[in-house]
């Protein structure tokens, strides 16, 4: 059966998002797909057509996963780590191949096909499911992620992983049991609805305008804020406006860049440079919603890892300033 490069190339954008959901990393995931593409490449003489092209680059990527990934190895987030800490705790940083990453949307969901389909795969590169996985054994992962996302079944995960299907079996019993109720998933991780769109309009306003009061009003009592690398994280709306009145007062007169990532509303944050003339890459915010309310501020500070990875400038020019200014003003 032919198979040409283009046709292996069509399958990238499901391939990474898989990659991502295994390995924690949009960095690594990327690394992942393209073994994979050269591993397929190298074998295309003996793929027989016995199944899809898309279930043959399913079986390298996985295993490329398996191979890189220990039973210790897993990204975690600081919420993970220990109990929640205080403004005026010293800050201490773990290495960027400790915590987990966001990925950028466009890099893991199709932008075109069956709309449950896409749905599910952006429900599952949600942070809180992402990190809830890395809790698994990597061939517990994988065989869940088999499973619940991509759809196989038993058997087709036996072969994949050179096992049998009681051994499939038992596994996917273990990482649901593992999981509990956080592996569920359904159609509904769609568009945001209008109290949600309103709700993530005023937080980018209040932000912009560094209105504390009315930021922290949007907090569900128990939100939490994180900074990977740092290791602290706080809990609560008293403690997070202590922080952004605090150590975080820098932040005041920054601009947001929308973006999407992990399937959830999400921003470049540039802050003022010191010259004045420029806002500067500060940080890439993930935001975690319920309802009327954010229930997540994830401030993701490596964004000279990062920002590449969803195609931002690391500096804006200052007719960037006005906050209703357009992207196009960006600096390369």
């Amino acid at each position: 059966m032919h198979v040409d490069v283009t046709e292996l190339e069509a399958h990238r954008t499901v391939l990474t998002g898989h990659c991502y959901r295994m390995l924690g990393s949009a960095a690594d995931a990327e690394d992942a797909v393209q073994e994979t593409m050269v591993r397929a490449w190298r074998s295309l003489d003996r793929f027989e057509g016995r199944a899809s092209v898309r279930t043959w680059l399913y079986r390298i990527a996985t295993n490329v996963c398996l191979d890189l990934l220990s039973d210790a190895s897993r990204r975690a987030r600081p919420m993970e780590e220990g109990a929640a800490g205080s403004v005026d705790q010293p800050l201490e940083a773990r290495e960027r191949t400790h915590w987990l990453e966001p990925i950028d949307d466009a890099r893991a969901i199709p932008a075109e096909g069956n709309p449950f389909e896409r749905a599910v795969l952006r429900q599952s590169i949600r942070l809180a499911f992402v990190a809830a996985l890395q809790k698994l054994a990597p061939r517990q992962r994988a065989a869940l992620l088999l499973s619940e996302v991509v759809g196989w079944s038993a058997a087709e995960i036996a072969d994949c992983l050179g096992t049998t299907v009681a051994a499939v079996n038992s596994a996917l019993q273990r990482a649901r049991s593992t999981l509990g109720n956080g592996v569920a998933l359904d159609s509904g991780g769609g568009a945001l609805s209008e109290e949600q769109s309103a709700l993530v309009d005023r937080y980018v306003d209040a932000f912009q305008r560094y209105e504390i009061d009315t930021l922290v009003a949007l907090l569900r009592e128990d939100a939490t804020l994180s900074m990977p690398p740092y290791t602290l994280w706080l809990r609560g709306p008293e403690s997070i406006r202590a922080w952004l009145l605090g150590p975080g007062a820098h932040c005041r007169g920054s601009r947001l860049v929308p973006v999407r990532a992990c399937g959830s509303p999400a921003f470049a944050q540039y802050r003022r440079g010191e010259a004045r003339r420029t806002y500067d890459a500060w940080a890439l915010i993930v935001l975690e919603l319920s309802g009327p309310h954010i229930t997540g501020w994830n401030s993701f500070l490596d964004t000279e890892k990062l920002f590449p990875l969803f195609r931002l400038p690391p500096r804006l020019s200052d007719e960037f300033c006005d906050p209703g200014g357009s992207i196009a003003h960006m600096e390369e």
